[in-house]
C-alpha cells in the first residue's frame, strides 16, 4: 500500500469515526449542530421553519436556584424543596424530504429539551 492511499484511508477514516461521534441527543442541520438546550430561535436559524409547530401545554418541572454556584455556603433545608417553574411546552416538526428522517423536537420554556425521529420525511415545500 502506498503512502499516498495509506493518508487517504486515515482520513476518511477520522471524518466517519466524527460523523458517528455526533451524539444521539443532536440533529446536524446542513454543517450545523442543533443540541438540548438550544433556544428555539437559534433551531429555527439553523434549521428552518419547521413544517409544524404544536402547543403540548404547560409542564411544572423543579430546579435547584443554587446547582452549579460553586462556594455558597446554602442550608439543606432550602436546597431540599427546590423552586417550581411552569413552562409552555412546545413541539416543532423538520421534515428533510423523502430520504431523510422527521424530526420532533420539544421544547419546555422556550430551551430544546428532547430530540426524536419521527419516521420518514415526504416531498413538501420545506424541503
Amino acid at each position: 500500500m502506498s503512502k499516498s492511499s495509506l493518508k487517504y484511508l486515515t482520513v476518511v477514516s477520522g471524518l466517519t469515526l466524527l460523523i458517528l461521534s455526533v451524539p444521539s441527543h443532536a440533529l446536524r442541520c446542513g454543517s450545523k449542530l442543533v443540541k438540548e438546550g438550544m433556544l428555539e430561535e437559534q433551531v429555527t436559524l439553523i434549521c428552518g421553519e419547521p413544517v409544524s409547530v404544536r402547543l403540548l401545554g404547560l409542564v411544572v418541572r423543579y430546579y435547584d436556584p443554587f446547582e452549579g454556584r460553586h462556594g455558597l455556603m446554602i442550608s439543606h433545608y432550602y436546597r431540599d424543596y427546590g423552586v417550581q417553574r411552569e413552562m409552555l411546552a412546545t413541539e416543532m416538526l423538520f421534515n428533510f424530504g423523502p430520504h431523510k428522517l422527521m424530526r420532533k423536537l420539544r421544547f419546555e420554556g422556550g430551551r430544546l429539551v428532547s430530540i426524536e425521529t419521527a419516521g420518514y420525511g415526504y416531498r413538501g415545500k420545506s424541503e
